[in-house]
């Protein structure tokens, strides 16, 4: 990554030099297709750029961007430039620009992509089919065409590209023009270059038509699309797709009075994706995974649904109006987050979204929001190598958890009253913090001054807690909530909270009888309208999840839930119940087996599938991470017990069966467990109404070939059996995983001493290493780890060097002279790259914080 980072004060600079007019792009792709051209470097094609700008001062200096092999030329103003003197690989000096209008043309050959950054080029296994997309957030439309790599400098842009006969070109334009090879398209509103777009190949594609009619009986059409390789096509649920964007583009109609801006709406599920989706205004790209080849849960329906509204929210948060550094990246991420669960739980059949949010989304911001790298969600980003890995729990969950409350807060029609100014004062134009607080200032006549100080510019997460005392008559005297913070951020919030009271009834189950809603503020907060109700058996604060915390309970609730928390009746308090619980496990003041016996206690009567595989996978967690070492082999058992029996007892064909079945796999230990995965594959046992479809098939071979039961012929004839571009994924994690040194020599080579493998199956080899019943095995690797992760960093791109950082961090080796390893590398490199130094130190806490878990629970 040498010489490819960006700093906010250049951005800046370069801002105030620069007004963009327009791009024309034309890029040729295709050389995607057929061998290479013999030549020792990447495979390449053409990028023919035009950017019509004006500069603020005669005679300036300034730069475009591009990240390329080669540039052919290079014209300023109609003047060749010598490529080799202005070009350095990164950057393409720009001397002596006329006072007002330039016009800068580059015609370069650039690189496709295997690494998910750029002009990403996949070969289909299955038929040999050859597709692309481009993924630039934050900074890599740079790898297709040159530019002015930065979000507030906005511009117009037209695409044309010319692609093998037959294939299919999207970009964020209609389009306008096709024949043969050739595809023009529209020209865009102004946008940022990190949400162009460029997606082509021989897609499967479906259509279907949005319309409206608004008060004035104007009308609005909207052309839809979905696209999705060829191989993907009989999985591919088109029609609900286009359900979940009917009803999201009718939600954000009825309340931001803004129409959709930038004409068709395509969405394109794309192979080997880095992340969930990516915003690009028109055209809308996903990862593939969304496309289920097998039978999944309701839960894997509402993550997609949730996925599908969050990247529309962007439309207007992001894309319309775009914040103006990476500084404020939550302006369009926490907005996107917070209005993605809103219009699922209103628009949609997911009604039951929050609990998911509550559950699974606060469960990312707590730990992000604890790691000694946690920011404000108005984060201070330097750079681009910030701003990559501010894409974050913290921006993203804790900030919508913050939006949520806000709407509590100023009220729900003041809060989109705001958001319908925000939108019309600042239309393709670029904004701060400031722009936002000041429109809902006006709309809801609060001073926003001291709440955006409290919650968006002040880091970490405040514990709630209760403190009760009652009368003689078992009535409560005082019921007061107790405010904490770790001393490294001590800021305490106004919080708006509820208050739950809940007792058992005579037929068993816990139920609210009381609540009350308050302002908490400062160390202490008395409830006084809770005072004089009868004794609760469970107290629970921060009841419907109003605010952004951490609960803790009294020693009566505690007690309470260790019995009857299977009892909670309200699926949302039941789950917020679990989230607390998780929390005191992770903090070391809940033994892991005392998690792990209440997961097998109650997780069988769970009836949210979402917080079911919650749970399942934090108990994994639990067990891996937060147990004693002495009693991990114990309570292995004891979960993969469980989960046999709760498989056993599930209904027959339901998607909890369906879960409990791949959590018995993820936990299984015993020869009996692997015989029973063994009969299930090969059909000499049966589980009724369980469907061992070809995804079912892999998770269950997962283990047996982690374990050394099947080996590499038994994992080659299943790629057999499904020798497609998942199966490959799929084939290359399980042998990875085999129990052998080789293996693991084999496979720590490919990652670290090789770039060959594409992003997707780099992952899927980290994965297949990473086995926790490989401890011993494992151990060697510590010290080359410490020795490899500067010049990885150095040599592969952002994502790839994430990628192998986190994934192969020792964190298994759960012993401190890991933890001395890690302080000796951070002690003796002051000066490594500030984002690499990051992560070690996230994976340092996360090591710490196991290693005080394993203290606790050997205690019990």
């Amino acid at each position: 990554m040498p010489g490819e980072n960006l700093s906010r004060d250049e951005a800046r600079e370069r801002a105030e030099l620069l007004t963009v007019d327009g791009y024309e792009v034309a890029l040729d792709l295709r050389s995607a297709v057929g061998e290479p051209d013999g030549s020792a470097g990447p495979r390449t094609f053409r990028s023919l750029t035009t950017i019509r700008f004006r500069a603020a001062r005669a005679g300036a200096s300034t730069f475009a961007d591009l990240v390329a092999p080669t540039v052919s030329t290079v014209t300023l103003n109609g003047k060749a430039l010598d490529p080799a003197a202005v070009f350095d690989g990164a950057r393409i000096a720009l001397d002596g620009l006329a006072g007002g209008e330039n016009v800068l043309v580059v015609d370069a050959q650039c690189a496709y992509s295997r690494t998910g950054e750029g002009m990403h080029r996949f070969v289909d296994p299955e038929d040999g089919e050859v597709y692309l997309y481009t993924h630039y957030e934050p900074a890599d439309a740079r790898r297709v065409y040159a530019n002015f790599e930065q979000p507030d400098l906005k511009a117009p842009y037209r695409f044309e590209v010319t692609a093998p006969e037959g294939w299919t070109v999207r970009s964020n334009g209609a389009e306008e023009f096709h024949e043969g090879e050739e595809w023009r398209f529209a020209e865009t509103k102004p946008i940022s270059t990190y949400i162009t777009t460029v997606v082509a190949g021989p897609y499967h594609c479906e259509s279907d038509l949005y319309t409206r009619t608004f008060d004035d009986g104007s009308k609005l059409e909207i052309p839809l699309g979905a696209m999705c390789r060829k191989g993907l096509a009989r999985h591919f649920d088109a029609d609900d797709i286009f359900l979940i964007t009917k009803q999201g583009l009718d939600f954000f109609h009825d309340h931001f009075d803004y129409p959709y801006p930038f004409g068709k709406y395509d969405q394109a599920f794309v192979p080997e994706y880095n992340i969930g989706a990516m915003e690009n205004p028109g055209c809308v790209t996903f990862r593939e995974e969304y496309i289920y080849r097998g039978k999944v849960t309701s839960a894997s329906y509402q993550r997609r649904a949730n996925t599908i509204l969050h990247e529309m929210a962007h439309m207007w948060f992001g894309d319309l109006v775009t914040m103006q550094w990476w500084d404020d990246l939550w302006l369009k991420e926490s907005f996107a987050d917070f209005m993605g669960s809103f219009s699922m739980v209103e628009a949609t059949r997911f009604t039951d979204g929050w609990i998911t949010f509550a559950n699974s989304r606060k469960a990312w911001a707590y730990r992000a929001d604890q790691l000694p790298s946690t920011h404000p969600i108005t984060a201070d980003i330097r750079d681009l190598e910030d701003a990559k890995l501010n894409f974050d729990g913290i921006t993203y969950a804790k900030g919508a958890s913050v939006l949520k409350q806000l709407v509590a807060y100023v009220g729900r029609d003041a809060f989109l009253e705001g958001a319908r100014r925000y939108f019309k004062q600042h239309a393709y134009g670029n904004t701060q913090l400031g722009d936002l607080l000041s429109v809902l200032a006006e709309t809801s006549g609060r001073d926003m001054t001291a709440w955006s100080r409290s919650w968006l510019q002040t880091a970490g997460v405040n514990v709630l807690t209760p403190a009760v005392t009652y009368d003689a008559a078992d009535r409560i005297t005082e019921l007061v909530v107790l405010q904490g913070a770790a001393p490294s951020h001590p800021e305490l919030r106004p919080h708006r909270v509820a208050v739950g009271l809940y007792r058992l009834s005579p037929e068993g189950s816990l139920v609210r009888y009381a609540r009350a809603e308050a302002d908490v503020a400062g160390e202490s907060t008395v409830i006084a309208e809770l005072a004089g109700a009868e004794k609760p058996d469970l107290i629970l604060v921060n009841d419907d999840d109003l605010t952004y915390c951490k609960v803790r309970f009294d020693e009566g609730s505690l007690a309470t839930l260790r019995d009857h928390l299977g009892d909670i009746t309200d699926p949302l308090a039941r789950a917020l119940c679990w989230s607390a619980l998780w929390n005191l496990t992770r903090d070391a003041l809940l033994p892991a087996r005392d998690f792990v016996s209440l997961v097998l206690a109650f997780a069988g009567r769970e009836s949210d599938i979402g917080v079911l595989q919650m749970l399942h996978a934090w108990v994994q967690s639990a067990l891996v991470h937060y147990a004693a070492p002495a009693w991990r082999e114990e309570g292995g058992r004891a979960l993969a017990e469980g989960a046999l029996r709760e498989l056993r007892l599930a209904g027959p064909g339901g998607q909890h069966q369906l879960a409990w079945a791949r959590f018995f796999a993820a936990v299984a230990t015993s020869e009996a467990d692997f015989q029973l995965l063994t009969g299930l594959l090969d059909d000499t046992a049966v589980i009724e109404g369980l469907d061992v479809d070809q995804e079912l098939r892999w998770a269950f071979l997962s283990p047996l070939a982690s374990h050394g039961v099947a080996g590499e012929p038994a994992i080659d004839a299943e790629l057999a059996r499904d020798d497609t571009a998942s199966g490959k994924r799929h084939h290359v994690r399980c042998l990875a995983s085999r129990p052998s040194a080789a293996v693991k020599d084999q496979a720590w080579a490919a990652v670290v001493e090789s770039d060959k493998l594409s992003n997707a199956l780099a992952g899927a080899t980290i994965a297949g290493f990473v086995q926790s019943s490989q401890r011993e095995l494992l151990a060697p690797y510590t010290a080359s780890y410490f020795e490899a992760i500067e010049r990885v960093w150095a040599e592969r791109s952002i994502q790839i060097g994430m990628d192998v950082v986190k994934g192969l961090f020792p964190g298994l080796q759960d012993d401190p002279a890991t933890l001395a390893a890690t302080d000796a590398w951070l002690t003796s490199r002051p000066d490594a790259a500030p984002a690499l130094r990051r992560l070690v130190l996230e994976a340092r806490d996360d090591l710490a914080r196991a290693l005080r878990g394993q203290e606790c629970d050997a205690a019990a």
